[in-house]
């Protein structure tokens, strides 16, 4: 068993056969995929991906492409949002300074309200960091001094130390399908020094396909070739990255119900 931690399929990429991906996933061993949030002005399309598939689920929140339009959005919005059954996690909230489509200050302001959600609720935040490692690891030190809360650097780019910071205050680190990529050597590198408990997969579909589908649309069922790469990495089996990435979802996303 596999599960995608993290795609976006309300992206209109699936709109055509969302049917059709959500098989292929399921024949690829995939039984768990969480749709990710990002603007709570369109949560009610995610929400409703959600609700008709049973093995899809969602996460609630804004992406740092668009804090400045959601300022207005706050934690007891997400934690009322969030009290769904197929929301299971918070986000995606972070800073990304490679593009900085939103202000930075919009963006970390978004992140805090993101962050006091998830301490609030329990939920996983989903955090994307780009581009922004020093301001994110000053972030989350501040903020877990006020109290834990669970969360994952969802689709890992960033360099060790991040990795390092986010293992030490209780965070899990997911690799997408830049892992597989020719290029990716220093990102193998950091993977192979990521605790074997916090480790996670996702595919961020539909972006970054990996090999062999590198250039084409991404969607869940590739997450195994992720994990295939993974497994070598770190020097498992196919079998064996499956256990163990599975394992730390479900012990990181408690909300998600395990399959029967």
């Amino acid at each position: 068993m596999l599960v995608d931690s993290h795609c976006h399929l309300d992206f209109p990429d699936f709109a055509e056969e969302r049917a059709e991906i959500i098989a292929r996933a399921k024949a690829a061993g995939v039984e768990r995929m969480v749709t990710i949030s990002t603007r709570v002005r369109k949560f009610d399309q995610v929400l409703a991906i959600a609700k008709e598939y049973d093995e899809v689920y969602c996460s609630v929140g804004t992406h740092p492409h668009n804090a400045a339009e959601e300022l207005d959005v706050t934690a007891a919005d997400l934690i009322r949002l969030s009290a769904h059954p197929k929301v299971v996690a918070i986000g995606e909230a972070g800073l990304d300074y490679h593009y900085d489509k939103s202000p930075r200050d919009a963006q970390a302001k978004g992140l805090r309200v993101h962050i006091a959600a998830a301490r609030e609720t329990g939920l996983p935040l989903v955090i994307h960091a780009r581009s922004a490692d020093e301001d994110m690891a000053a972030i989350l030190r501040e903020e877990s001094g006020k109290g834990a809360f669970p969360f994952i650097l969802h689709c890992f780019s960033s360099g060790a130390e991040l990795a390092r910071i986010g293992v030490e205050l209780g965070g899990y680190v997911s690799f997408s399908g830049i892992v597989t990529f020719k290029n990716s050597g220093e990102l193998r590198d950091i993977a192979k020094e990521v605790p074997r408990d916090r480790l996670l997969v996702e595919t961020d579909a539909p972006y970054l396909a990996p090999i062999p589908h590198r250039g084409k649309r991404n969607e869940p069922a590739y997450v195994a070739n992720t994990a295939a790469v993974l497994a070598e990495t770190i020097g498992v089996s196919a079998a064996e990255i499956a256990d163990i990435t599975t394992a730390n979802f479900f012990r990181l996303f408690t909300k998600m119900p395990k399959p029967v």
